[in-house]
């Protein structure tokens, strides 16, 4: 048998604290610290306890080069080479899901530490906001009780030079716009989205505006947002929930047709609205949108150029900000309310809509919708451009 190193693996010294009663009866306080090594790889589900004595072996075979497993059996031992092997941190030559799944990784051409970072944050089943209210920092008093005061809202003045003040230029339609954009906590519920309205700003943020042939086989899009080499990697992963002449259900917007793709889905109103739950993270208020948009990169559109490059994942962050400050101006544009949140269940999303994680995982939700007549939630809107009226 061959074997092979994953592909990429960061090795983490960790200190756990355990409880425990003998300690305490014996006069101590209770409180063990164990130390343990976590071996975190992209394609596995989770981190793996290692033992010291594995470390000289996963530093003793490569990711890239096949090493014969008899090799390793006689420096380290067959009980430790099968153990890792079946961990999937040791790769063998053999079809099976632990190679596919490292494969997966390989041909993404993702930069190693990028990979862990990204596999390791993602979230299955968290409700944010639950979380929050556990650990008494679900609102601003209770940040400040819990961290104390955070660092100033400007930086302090940097060696003493001279400030210039600068001209102010009278205010216009643009500068209005910009001051009416907040994130929407208050969607109608009751009202369906207009079908026109939906479609224009789906192709204003998403659609494509023009395509140009780079090189053979090399097509490039221009689109509203600004993307790393041109290359738009982010696809709109799309949940209907209450549009006008649009059914509910999962979607995958083509941005070069301007049409949707619809996915299958199994399950009523009640269900999707769970879905969309569980996509935010638990907060209640974006699940209320009445579409709410995944942004899920193709990464290997992006590292085919930017291959095992340091800067490549905070390129793809960069992309869906971008997306996600333009969907915004063109709902607020329209008129509409509209969020974009991190607070994501990746793994949930992931299975909705066939993602692969490592191949096309989610980095953000955005969503749009009517504004409701009320603010039930409240929304930080501190120059009343959106809630003119003094809300109790």
């Amino acid at each position: 048998m061959q074997l092979r190193r994953c592909a990429a693996l960061v090795l983490e010294p960790c200190e756990r604290a355990e409880f425990q009663l003998a300690g305490l009866l014996g006069g101590g306080t209770g409180v063990v610290t164990r130390r343990e090594w976590l071996a975190r790889a992209p394609h596995l589900p989770a981190a793996v306890a290692v033992e010291v004595d594995d470390l000289p072996l996963l530093g003793d075979i490569g990711p890239d080069d096949w090493q014969d497993d008899a090799v390793l059996v006689a420096r380290h031992g067959a009980a430790r080479v099968q153990r890792l092997r079946e961990a999937g941190l040791l790769i063998d030559d053999a079809p099976g899901p632990a190679r596919d799944a490292d494969e997966a990784v390989r041909a993404q051409h993702w930069h190693a530490l990028a990979a862990v970072v990204h596999a390791a944050s993602r979230w299955d089943g968290e409700d944010a906001p639950r979380s929050m209210e556990a650990h008494g920092i679900a609102n601003a008093e209770g940040l400040r009780e819990r961290y104390g005061p955070p660092p100033p809202a400007v930086r302090a003045a940097h060696g003493g030079g001279a400030v210039l003040p600068l001209p102010r230029a009278d205010p216009d339609a643009f500068d209005a716009l910009l001051d009416a954009r907040t994130t929407c906590r208050n969607f109608d519920t009751g009202a369906l989205l207009g079908r026109d309205a939906f479609a224009r700003l789906l192709e204003r943020v998403f659609g494509a505006r023009a395509r140009v042939e780079a090189a053979p086989g090399f097509e490039v899009l221009k689109k509203t947002s600004p993307s790393g080499g041109a290359l738009h990697p982010t696809e709109a992963w799309v949940i209907v929930q209450r549009v006008e002449g649009v059914a509910p259900g999962l979607y995958h917007y083509r941005p070069v047709e301007h049409a949707l793709e619809r996915l299958a889905w199994e399950g009523d109103a009640a269900a999707l609205r769970a879905l969309a739950r569980v996509a935010v993270a638990g907060q209640d208020y974006f699940a209320d949108a009445h579409a709410l948009v995944v942004l899920a990169p193709r990464f290997g559109r992006n590292f085919w150029k930017y291959r095992d490059h340091a800067k490549a994942y905070r390129v793809l962050a960069l992309d869906a900000g971008h997306l996600s400050q333009t969907l915004q101006l063109a709902a607020t544009e329209q008129g509409l309310g509209a969020f974009v949140t991190a607070a994501i269940n990746e793994v949930g999303i992931e299975r909705a809509f066939g993602l692969s994680g490592c191949v096309d995982g989610p980095l953000a939700v955005c969503g749009f919708g009517i504004r409701a007549a009320t603010m039930a939630k409240s929304e930080f809107d501190p120059n009343r451009r959106v809630w003119t009226r003094r809300v109790d």
